[in-house]
Parts: structure tokens; sequence; C-alpha cells
């Protein structure tokens, strides 16, 4: 089999992997837009402050130690203990809940039937002021996260591919483990959406807000709950992202790569945001290898964008996204 050949099932293979962890972050976007109708900027930012909670919490370190040290002339950062991974997941996972409690009672709970536009400058603010807090409750230095997920080559993989092509593909454990984490959470999520009462009630809300309220949904409990999951969501991606690359501020710009993966796969299905990132992860990876040379390298940075941009001519809903069709 020719070298290059080779090298490219290998990109191919990486692209995979690398396009299931854009898909996590863009199943944030995905969610609370098919249970609200709200474009959420700030999921990418969810993500950061879920990871860096999260790391705080195992180190035992102080929240608001810069401020409190600052005001008070202490020195306080630790309180002297670490928590184990699980127990630290649990409770960041409480306090994605308490957030997604806070956002609905002092933000959208005015909003109610507001135009989309002013839901989704409400996000971009949200956005901004939860990279603030997480800048004060745990500081801007990069972390290390260790919650004890596998990673480094996969070393069966490695054999039985230098047994078949005389050349080992390094494969990352941490990308198969997040490969896993997506099948199932998807196939939760989808479950959950079409055959729960609380998943048709998210789609009706979705729909229409005053409708919804008209048949009992209560508005107040859905976002409540679209938003624990997201953030749910958020902790997850949060967590592969961060003990692949680092817990640091520049987590938050996942959230930009996340949006051409819900323009391939539609903002509306939650299967859509996983082919979606397959696609882009595979596409630029793929690109990149093939003719980034040519044209200079870096490519990876814009051919993403440019993939959107042509199905947002030829079909702006996504492959899987639902059509909209207005009569007049």
């Amino acid at each position: 089999m020719p070298e290059q050949l080779i090298f490219a099932m290998e990109v191919f293979l990486n692209g995979l992997m690398a396009g299931v962890l854009y898909a996590l972050v863009a199943l944030g976007f995905v969610l609370i837009f098919k249970a609200s109708g709200i474009f959420n900027y700030a999921q990418g930012v969810m993500a950061l402050f879920a990871a860096l909670t999260l790391v705080g919490i195992m180190e035992g370190q102080v929240p608001f130690s810069h401020l409190i040290n600052a005001t008070f002339g202490t020195k306080i950062h630790h309180f002297g203990w670490e928590v184990p991974a699980l127990v630290a997941i649990l409770l960041t996972m409480a306090v994605m809940v308490g957030f997604a409690i806070l956002v609905q009672r002092l933000i959208f709970r005015h909003l109610v039937g507001q135009e989309p536009i002013i839901l989704f400058m409400a996000t971009i603010g949200l956005a901004y002021f939860l990279e603030g807090v997480g800048d004060l409750m745990w500081g801007s230095e990069i972390k290390k996260m260790d919650v004890g997920l596998p990673q480094g080559i996969n070393l069966w993989i490695d054999e039985a591919t230098y047994n078949i092509f005389d050349y080992g593909f390094f494969i990352d454990n941490l990308d198969i483990v997040a490969t896993v984490i997506a099948i199932l959470l998807v196939t939760v999520l989808v479950l959950f959406s079409q055959y729960t009462k609380q998943g048709r009630a998210m789609r009706a809300v979705a729909d229409d807000h005053q409708a919804a309220l008209s048949v009992g949904v209560s508005l107040n409990y859905i976002w409540i709950l679209v938003w624990s999951v997201a953030g749910f969501v958020a902790l997850v991606a949060g967590i592969m992202w961060g003990a692949k690359s680092g817990v640091q501020f520049s987590l938050s710009l996942i959230a930009l790569k996340a949006l051409p993966v819900l323009m391939l796969g539609g903002f509306t299905s939650i299967p859509g945001a996983i082919v979606g990132g397959l696609i882009i992860g595979v596409g630029e990876k793929l690109f990149e290898f093939a003719l980034g040379p040519m044209l200079g390298g870096a490519t990876e940075n814009w051919f993403a964008y440019v993939l959107a941009l042509i199905f947002l001519v030829f079909r702006p809903q996504g492959l899987f996204g639902e059509k909209i069709i207005e009569r007049v």
C-alpha cells in the first residue's frame, strides 16, 4: 500500500477523534437552541467555567482567594485538602445546576416572549460575565487537569496497524474515551428528547413560549432543566478539552469551532452535532494533509468556516436541521 495512503488513513482517524471533541461543545448549543430557541453564545465559556471549577475543587483551592487576599491583606490560597475526582465532578455538576437556576431567575425569566436577537445578546453578556467570574474565582493561570482518564498512545492500535501496514498509527487513548462518551451522551439525549414528558415539553417551549405556557408547561422549570443539562454537557466537554490541552482561558474559544459544526449538522439536531463534528474534524485534517503544504499551512484555522459558508449558501438548515417553511 502506498505510504501516503497509509499516512492519510492515520490522519483520517485522528480527524474523527478531533471531530468528536468539537461535537461535544456543539451538543450544548443544540440542546439550548432546540429546547428554548436561544442561541447560547456562552456555551464555550460554560465549558471553561466548569473545567476551572472542577480543578479548583479537586485541588482544594479557596474560591476568590486573590480578591480576598487583596481586600484583607491575607495570604490564603488552599484549604489544605484534595478532593477525589468523582466527588469533585459531582460537586461541579451541583455548581452548574445552581448556575442554571440563577440564569433562569435573574435573566431569562424577564425575557419571556422577547425577540431571539434580544435573547442572543443576553447570552453574549452572560459569556463575558461568566468568564470574568471564573477569573476572579479560580485565577487565570493555566491548570493541569487529571481526573484519571487514560492518555497517551493506544498501544493496541499501534501494534495492530504496525502488523498490517508496517507503520503504527498514533491514536490517543483520551480521544477514544471521548468518542465513547459522546456516543453515550447522544444516545441518552435523543431518547430523553423524544420519549420523555420533559423532552416533549422542551420542544414545545422552543416552538412558542406563550403557547407552551397556555397549555400548562412550566417555562421556569423547563429552562432550568435545559440549562442544567447543557451545563452537564459543558462539564463533559471541559473535562475532555482540559485533560487534552490544560485548563486555560483559550478554552472558551472552542465555541467558535463549534459554530461550523452546527451549520453543517443543523441547530436542532442532536445526532447532527456529532455528524457535523466528524465532518469538520476529518475535513480539516485531510485538507491540511493534502493541500496544506501548497497553501502555506495553517489551513485548519479557516477550512471549517469556508465549508460552513458553502453549506449556508446551498443548505442553510444543515444536513439534519428542520427546514423552515414560511407561508405568506
